[in-house]
This record gives structure tokens, sequence and C-alpha cells, in this order.
């Protein structure tokens, strides 16, 4: 436990010290997703059942001005090598990425599961352009494309930061031997995943590994006295009043449906969109608050004192 506390917070450490900085005020808007696993529509892909919901929540968020924040893990480049695959599968879903992108909303953070993203020449060998089949040409996706291991949320008047990572910084597996646990999804927990068993080096259903990720990263929060935002876990979390400023915006991959972060007129919540039923019975999607809205300024530890 201490070594990895360590490893963590060194981890952390680095991730902030190299962070991009967003500047932002009490007019921004964003919405943090992650997580989402994006597949080839096979089996294995878990973000398949919940694509339906994901776009209508996007097009939401596009028609109302926020700037999407995917926060790690958006295309499961571990059980896939060929983006090509993953593209083509969820063509709807990086349309509306475009989108995003060409009004320069779009910020795309990497996680241990697309860690080939910190790769300038991945990138822009996958994500710039990519080639038609059908028309037989090259089309422009995301050129010019930078995804950050971490971005600082600045705010522009008090000078308030935020941390936004994945969260697999400091986890042993899935951050220095990410590599070898690479390997062993693609070839052997990939296929064992289409019929419901998880890795176990994976956090997902290891209740005792989520609270250690948290109660490391909780230390890291209140020696450094900045608030922060992560994923990885899928568990979402939003923090009491007096709670040290942990959140975590959960997934896009539960049946339950997906959840985020959002914030907007300087307030943060946690918000979830599902399929559910009005009186009629018909099938809607719904957005639905979990916890908040609370001004960002309370959970600011250079003011407050949390413990």
């Amino acid at each position: 436990m201490i070594l990895e506390k360590k490893l963590a917070a060194k981890r952390l450490t680095e991730a902030y010290n190299n962070a991009k900085i967003e500047y932002f005020d009490n007019n921004s808007k964003y919405i943090f997703f992650s997580d989402c696993h994006r597949g080839d529509c096979t089996p294995s892909d878990e973000f398949a059942k919940n694509q339906n919901i994901f776009l209508f929540a996007l097009e939401f968020y596009f028609n109302n001005g926020y700037t999407y924040v995917e926060v790690g893990d958006g295309d499961e480049l571990w059980e896939h090598s060929n983006f090509k695959h993953i593209r083509l599968a969820h063509d709807e879903v990086y349309s509306l990425f475009k989108r995003f992108f060409d009004l320069n909303r779009l910020i795309m953070l990497y996680g241990n599961h697309n860690i080939q993203l910190k790769y300038k020449d991945f990138v822009e060998s996958n994500y710039y352009k990519f080639y038609d089949d059908y028309n037989e040409e090259e089309i422009e996706l995301f050129p010019g494309l930078t995804p950050y291991e971490a971005v600082v949320f600045k705010h522009k008047t008090t000078g308030q930061e935020i941390l936004t990572v994945h969260g697999h910084q400091g986890d042993r597996m899935n951050d220095t031997l990410w590599h070898i646990n690479m390997l062993s999804v693609r070839y052997f927990w990939r296929f064992l995943h289409s019929i419901g068993f998880i890795n176990p080096a994976s956090p997902v259903k290891n209740a005792e590994k989520i609270h250690k990720i948290e109660r490391i990263y909780s230390s890291w929060i209140k020696k450094n006295k900045i608030m922060l935002i992560c994923g990885h876990t899928h568990r979402p979390h939003f923090p009491k009043i007096n709670e040290l400023p942990y959140f975590n915006d959960g997934s896009c991959v539960r049946a339950s449906g997906i959840q985020g972060i959002e914030i907007i007129n300087g307030e943060i919540m946690l918000v979830e969109w599902k399929i559910g039923t009005d009186s009629s019975g018909d099938l809607h999607i719904k957005r639905r608050i979990l916890r908040g809205p609370e001004p960002i300024e309370t959970f600011d530890l250079r003011n407050n004192r949390i413990d």
C-alpha cells in the first residue's frame, strides 16, 4: 500500500506538471465522459448496448454549447489493434465528435485502454484522416488532434484548479506494466469478456481495488489541495460537502445507462442518461441529476478546510 501510494503520488504529480491548461469561467460548459470502451460491435463491445443513449446525450450537449471532454478509455485499443474497425462500427459517434472538433469543443485524454494515443505517430496515422473505401478518397477526421494524459481546468477569475486524468496513474498493472496487461486482454480476456468474465487486473468489479485507488487519490488531493476528476474504476463518485473533492464520472458501459459530470454556470453535478418509460409506457432517453449541482468554489481546498 505504501509503495502504491508513492507511485500514484509520483505519477499524479508528473501528470499535473505536464498537463494542458484549459482556462474556464462561469459561462463555460463542459461534459465529462469516460470509459466508453468503444469496440467493433462484436459481443465483447460493451459500448454497443449504450450507443444510442450516448448519441442522444452527445447531441444534447452539442446543441447546448458544451465542450466534450473524454477522460480516457474512449476507444478499446487493447482488444482491437485496428482503429479502423472501431471507427466503422461507431461511425455516427465519430461524425458527431468531428462536429465538436471542428468548433474546438473536443478535449481528448487517453487512459490505459487507449494509451497508444500518447504516441503522435499513432494518432496521426489513425485519427487525422481515414480512407473512405466506398468513395475511394481520404477524408479528414481530427487533423492535428492532440490527446493528453492530463488537463488542468483553471478558473480565469479565482485561479481554482481541477486536475483531470483517466485514473490509471499509479495502478501498476494498468500503468507501468500496461504492455503485459494489454497482451493478456487482446489474446485471452477479450474472448472471456464476451461471455461475462472480467480481467482480475481490472478495477471494474474489484471493490477492494476501487476503494484503494480512491483512498490513494484522496491522499494526493489533500496534500496538493487540488480538486480532481477521473474515471477508470467505472464507479461514479460525487463528494459530499466537507469531503475531499474526488470526482469520478463513472462509465458509459453500465447496464443502467451512462454517467457523466457536467460543469455549467460555475457549478458541478453528476448526471445519468438512461432509457425510461412515460405514463403511456413509451420508451424515452432521460437525463437525471444524481448529485449536485454544487458551486465549484465549494471544493476549493485553498480556502476551505476539508478533512
